[in-house]
C-alpha cells in the first residue's frame, strides 16, 4: 500500500472532505452510465412541474462523492464499503457545490473496521446524512503480504 493510511495509522474523530460543482455534464454521464432516465434529471418541462421547479441531480451522484473520500483520502486505498446507510435532506441542483465529508466514529481492531459519519452539504446545509461501515488494511496483514510475495 503505497498511499492512504493503515487501521493502525486512524483515530476516531479524524476528518476528510471533497468538493465538486455539479454540473449538467455530470448528470447526463450518471444517467447514462446508472440508466436512471427519470424525466426529473433530465427533463427541463417535467421538471418545472415537481416540487423543485426544476432539474435536480441524482441524489445517489452526490453520494457517489463519499466513495471518493473514503477510497482515495480517508482512510483511504485499500477501503472495502461494507454497509452504507443515507438520508436525503435537500435536492442538489446543477451549479450546486457539494461538499462530501467524512469522520471516523468507531473502531473496532478485531476486524479492522471503520465505522464513519458521512455528510454532503451545499452551501454548509446537508443535503444528504448517513453512516458507513468499511474495513481497511493493517499494516500487519500488508506485512504478511509483502512477506508472501
Amino acid at each position: 500500500m503505497s498511499e492512504g493510511v493503515f487501521y493502525e495509522d486512524l483515530a476516531v474523530g479524524q476528518k476528510a472532505s471533497f468538493g465538486k460543482t455539479i454540473t449538467e455534464a455530470d448528470i447526463v454521464l450518471f444517467a447514462a452510465v446508472t440508466g436512471d432516465t427519470n424525466p426529473m434529471h433530465l427533463n427541463e418541462e417535467y421538471a418545472k412541474g415537481t416540487i423543485f421547479g426544476e432539474r435536480i441531480a441524482h441524489g445517489m451522484l452526490a453520494a457517489g462523492l463519499i466513495t471518493k473520500v473514503m477510497g482515495t483520502q480517508l482512510p483511504g486505498p485499500g477501503t472495502i464499503y461494507l454497509s452504507q446507510n443515507l438520508k436525503f435532506r435537500r435536492p442538489v441542483r446543477i451549479g450546486d457545490t457539494v461538499t462530501a465529508t467524512v469522520e471516523i466514529t468507531a473502531l473496532s481492531p478485531e476486524k479492522h473496521r471503520v465505522s464513519l459519519r458521512t455528510v454532503c452539504a451545499v452551501r454548509g446545509e446537508p443535503v444528504l446524512e448517513g453512516e458507513a461501515l468499511v474495513t481497511v488494511p493493517s499494516r500487519a496483514g500488508h506485512r504478511v503480504k509483502e512477506a508472501a510475495e
